[in-house]
């Protein structure tokens, strides 16, 4: 009896705790992992506010999505994100129901459902060259009740038909490189005009019918001073463009079929005027609006060709479209800024000194100035028209203003990540509270009578919900101190607009955000570039009083020897402690081993002309620097010519002007790979921070390999020059794809290995002494991975255990990389069903647990693979020492599980990279995906060996043992009784 109620017991118990799957149940998501889904910077934007259906802005960004916003909330209702080639053209509404877009330069038009965003059609234009594109459709012409659809690409004219995506005609431009910039439809006829130019001397127009295509009319007058391209529409029949020298403005009649130009200097309408003019983009009426100096002028265009200048405001300031709201009344919206306010207008087209609308707004200095506006209009309660502005800023964030206030807005400048780093939380001290959850006792009971109907999977949704709501509530995942497992970090990330942004871990919200200065553009920089962030000074953490700090590199200008620029901001506050325009470039940027006494790290700055820079620029980094100079290397590939050349520190530069912080490098090696066999197209090394546990790899028999270890390997990829395009551009005949394994130390090509009818793209990830690579092999028709393990020989002696014990083994001794290495390569090559865009390799505090291999598909999906999976020792039929050693049996193509999907049943649109980072805790590791999405999680390759789950009941726990104690004393009572009874009765016996 008292053995059935333990083993009850104890069944029950493992039944409650066991863990019989890796996958989430439904009420775990977002304890662990955190998605959120942006749409980039706004390009273009139609509204739709018809009175039936919902309110909605339709977008295209940037970043190639097009998404339909809730007008009210923000909210995406749909969203698609085109491929990295696929730039969005153009985009418009078509007969109320349909989102038409053009992208691929004209190429490809499409048509979307306006309420679930599924697309209807598709057309692919032809063209017979290269040109600008331009959308347009024609709303006052319709035949058979639907609007016709004009596209400008490739040299030609289509007419699409808005229904079906047929080409109803198409007209061949291309005769003489005409490039078309506006589209004109007769109100009162079937005529379409288009204008453009021929080169940069010819205005020309078309006259075209709209029903079958028919050239009508044609003219081309050719102006001396030459055109650069800008065209402002003003009216029916006049245009304003500038010439070549951007000093005269002229305005072109094509009344009746003849052109005329007049021309107008600039200097005899704007006083200062010595910049370079630029005609803004704004769609108005009689009035174009130009940008000179540090202002904004508007210009009105008389009937008899005069020009005047209407209002001259200072820059920055955003023009929106003209926008028809009533019969026979036109607006447009200017936006101009005011300290930390920003000053909406509306006014009349023909009427400048009227306000339709004015309105101060107080917006966060810290999103930059306005870049774009859109408005649209509504119908208030007294029927009076109201005006709301859609609002892109120099941050990529999108703000809608209604009213004097800030409806909603969207950080969508964390769409464009172009690199980040962590930092760790501040250490929780002493005397500060620990936010905690208060429950009663009902609350108490209620909380685990959900949790055991959710285990025996009774629970209904809602239940489901609570269940999480309370999981969320009562975790402490989002404090902003550090925790003893590491897993609260910053995730410190810079986006394409130069704005950082500390996100933290525990749900993704944003601590803080900073528009760089250094990173803004200006009249002295034009162009500025952020190019990587670094982590700074990293204090120790007894130093409480010290936070730590990241610097951010960028440059000021988009060429290679444009000059830098530096910024440090402090990790915690997000405040900017210094920036630094420097005076020479940045062509490499070298982070090492070393810090000074205030904890700030080294880094070695290389410039275009081969001098590196010591940075934080102090002496006492000079002086640790010379101390390190005969150990300090660098390796810098050069993609368009095809070399790889290794660099070391020489000396103090000898310039003109003395700078001690200054060191001449010398050139040790180079790899020459000749042109017409062999294109570099991706390289590959350890990361600087990887932590390896062991050198020694036991293997079946008890045997020992030991790991080449080594911080200098670097993984180059080549293919041959015909194959370096896209997938199915040269023939398996003509395709190789050549692997290097080469120490940068030396120059030493340690392995090469050649896969015949392969090509690229390849994708890579190398770590402790291994190597993974992603191709296409053209004969097989299929996508491999390939797998490279190198070992070290010269410590292959060391297998006696006698020798380790006493010490009589070179596993301590030096190793230079100027001695011949020995080295043992295995490899082995798998199939794999998946193109991929990024790979990354899980990392962790020790190195002991086991690697898991993250693969970001063409699906905008991460896939976690067992490193065992590619392991170059996998054969047809393993031993049995090999099955107890975990070796696999070797199947032709890699395993992919449902269930290892890291972003289980979501997406990240427009995936770019995924980055791991340690946790303290051993087995596990921390994940982040960025792209158009974001996506952050936590992964256990080997499981939480070392620590209990999060949602472990500790007080089923505690009843379960109480229970377990007391059916223990019982049974002990029972068998005491039984027991007295027996001897009872053998007594009366």
């Amino acid at each position: 009896m008292a053995m059935a109620v333990r083993v009850f017991l104890l069944l029950t118990l493992l039944f409650l705790y066991a863990n019989f799957s890796s996958a989430l149940y439904e009420d775990q998501v977002g304890l662990m992992d955190w998605h959120q889904q942006y749409i980039g910077k706004v390009k273009h934007a139609v509204f739709h506010t018809q009175r039936a259906g919902r309110k909605r802005v339709v977008v295209s960004t940037e970043e190639n999505a097009i998404a339909s916003l809730d007008l009210r909330t923000g909210d995406i209702f749909w969203r698609h994100v085109l491929g990295a080639n696929d730039a969005v053209d153009g985009i418009d509404i078509a007969l109320g129901k349909y989102v038409i877009t053009l992208s691929s330069e004209g190429s490809i038009l499409r048509a979307w459902n306006l309420p679930d965003g599924q697309m209807v059609w598709e057309t692919f234009l032809r063209g017979s060259t290269s040109s600008n594109s331009l959308l347009s459709i024609l709303t006052n012409f319709k035949m058979d009740k639907e609007n016709m659809v004009l596209v400008f690409g490739g040299g030609c004219l289509h007419a699409v038909s808005s229904i079906d995506g047929e080409t109803i005609w198409r007209k061949e431009l291309a005769t003489e490189s005409f490039e078309i910039r506006q589209i004109l439809q007769s109100p009162e006829s079937d005529i379409i005009h288009a204008l453009g130019f021929v080169g940069s001397s010819k205005f020309v127009t078309y006259k075209i019918d709209a029903k079958n295509g028919e050239l009508l009319k044609h003219t081309s007058t050719a102006f001396p001073g030459g055109f650069p391209g800008e065209l402002s529409l003003v009216s029916a029949d006049t245009v304003v463009a500038l010439d070549a020298t951007r000093s005269i403005l002229v305005s072109i009649s094509f009344q009746n079929g003849e052109t005329s130009f007049h021309q107008t200097f600039i200097s005899d309408l704007v006083a200062d005027s010595a910049g370079v003019a630029t005609i803004l983009p704004a769609r108005l009426t009689g009035i174009f609006a130009m940008k000179i100096n540090s202002f904004i002028v508007f210009i009105s265009v008389t009937d008899e060709h005069k020009l005047e200048v209407v209002q001259k405001i200072t820059y920055p300031a955003a023009v929106s479209d003209v926008l028809s709201f009533s019969e026979g009344q036109k607006a447009f919206a200017l936006v101009q800024h005011g300290g930390s306010r920003i000053q909406l207008v509306v006014k009349l087209d023909n009427d400048w000194s009227t306000d339709l609308l004015k309105e101060s707004i107080e917006i966060d200095p810290k999103k930059g100035f306005v870049e774009k506006v859109f408005i649209n209009n509504y119908i208030r309660t007294d029927r009076s028209h109201g005006f709301r502005a859609l609002v892109v800023m120099e941050d990529h964030s999108l703000l809608l203003l209604q009213q004097g206030d800030i409806v909603w807005s969207r950080e969508d400048g964390l769409a464009s990540i172009i690199d980040m780093t962590t930092s760790e939380l501040p250490v929780e001290k002493k005397g500060v509270s620990v936010a905690k959850v208060e429950h009663n006792l009902f609350e108490w009971l209620k909380g685990h009578f959900l949790k055991l109907k959710g285990t025996l999977m009774l629970a209904s949704p809602d239940d489901i919900t609570s269940i999480q709501e309370m999981r969320l509530k009562s975790s402490e995942k989002n404090k902003m101190t550090r925790d003893h497992n590491g897993f609260r970090k910053l995730l410190i990330v810079l986006t394409k607009a130069g704005k950082l942004y500390a996100l933290h871990t525990g749900d993704g919200r944003v601590i803080w955000s900073l528009l760089l200065s250094s990173l803004r553009r200006s009249e002295v920089c034009e162009h500025p570039t952020g190019l990587n962030i670094y982590q700074w000074q990293v204090p120790h953490h007894h130093a409480m009083d010290e936070n730590p700090s990241v610097l951010v590199v960028g440059k000021c200008g988009l060429g290679f020897d444009a000059p830098g620029v530096f910024s440090f901001v402090d990790s915690y506050t997000g405040k900017e402690l210094d920036s630094l325009s420097l005076a020479h470039s940045v062509a490499q940027v070298i982070t090492l081993p070393f810090t000074d006494s205030t904890e700030q790290r080294l880094h070695l700055l290389i410039d275009a002309s081969n001098h590196a820079h010591v940075y934080p620029r102090n002496l006492e980094a000079v002086n640790i620097l010379e101390r390190e100079l005969p150990n300090i290397y660098w390796y810098s590939v050069e993609y368009q010519r095809d070399i790889i050349t290794g660099h070391a520190l020489k000396g103090n530069c000898i310039l003109d002007v003395e700078d001690e912080y200054c060191f001449n490098t010398r050139e040790l090696w180079s790899i020459v790979f000749p042109s017409e066999a062999e294109k570099i197209i991706a390289t590959a090394t350890r990361k600087l921070n990887e932590v390896v546990h062991t050198q020694a790899k036991v293997i079946a028999d008890q045997d020992v390999m030991y790991k080449y270890i080594s911080r200098n390997l670097l993984f180059v990829a080549t293919v041959a020059p015909k194959a370096a395009g896209e997938i199915g551009s040269a023939t398996p005949e003509e395709s190789w794809l050549v692997v290097y394994l080469i120490d940068t130390i030396t120059g030493r090509i340690l392995h090469r290995v050649t896969h015949f009818g392969s090509q690229g793209p390849v994708h890579a990830v190398f770590s402790e002494n291994w190597v993974i690579y992603h191709y296409f092999n053209l004969r097989a028709h299929r996508y491999e991975m390939s797998v490279i393990e190198i070992y070290d020989q010269s410590r292959a002696g060391n297998k006696d255990v006698w020798k380790l014990v006493l010490g009589k083994h070179n596993l301590t001794s030096a190793i230079s990389s100027y001695s011949r290495p020995e080295v043992m390569v295995k490899s082995q090559t798998y199939f794999f069903t998946h193109s991929v865009k990024t790979m990354a390799v899980t990392s962790t505090s020790k190195g002991i647990t086991s690697k898991q291999l993250l693969i970001g598909t063409i699906g905008d999906q991460v896939l976690a693979l067992d490193k065992r999976y590619l392991d170059p020792r996998r054969s047809p039929d393993p031993t049995q020492t090999e099955r107890e050693e975990g070796i696999i049996p070797l199947t032709d193509s890699l395993p992919i599980i449902p269930q290892s999907y890291v972003t289980h049943s979501l997406k990240v649109e427009g995936l770019r990279g995924i980055v791991t980072v340690p946790a303290k805790l051993e087995s596990t590791s921390l994940v982040f995906a960025y792209g158009v999405d974001l996506f952050f999680t936590r992964i256990a390759p080997s499981r939480t060996y070392d620590s209990l789950t999060e949602d472990f009941s500790y007080a089923l726990l505690l009843i379960t043992i109480v229970a377990l104690i007391a059916a223990i004393f019982v049974t002990w009572i029972l068998s005491e009784n039984k027991e007295l009874r027996e001897k009872w009765s053998l007594t009366v016996q």
